[in-house]
């Protein structure tokens, strides 16, 4: 980053690190396997594409297992980084055998304007 940074092409460049899935947490009482996949709870990096630097979006609960604030959906996420790229993910359509399929899935997805600088 600091590279890009120098150079000049961190604005216009996006850097993306994450996955898709959290692990559960540390929930001692429930005697479940806590060493599996969760959705509810994840994290992603974003830098560069006109994101805000050292901002934090969003909260887990206190063993990290669930977002409780600023819950962002996958949807929502690949829309944003859509609109980072300067696409518009609405637009980006494939009509095949009478469905709509986007890049975002079939569901309605936002923009989270809050990450941008």
């Amino acid at each position: 980053l600091e590279d890009l940074a120098t150079r000049g092409l961190l604005d216009e460049t996006l850097v993306v690190w994450g996955g898709e899935f959290g692990r559960p947490g540390l929930i001692p009482d429930d005697g479940k396997d806590e060493s599996g996949h969760n959705e509810k709870g994840f994290t992603f990096w974003l830098a560069g594409g006109g994101f805000k630097g050292g901002y934090v979006h969003g909260k887990t609960n206190e063993t990290g297992a669930r977002a409780v604030e600023g819950k962002v959906h996958f949807r929502d996420l690949h829309a944003t980084i859509l609109h980072s790229l300067g696409m518009d993910h609405q637009a980006l359509s494939l009509h095949y055998e009478g469905r709509t399929h986007r890049l975002t899935g079939p569901d309605e997805a936002k923009v989270v304007h809050d990450l941008f600088a």
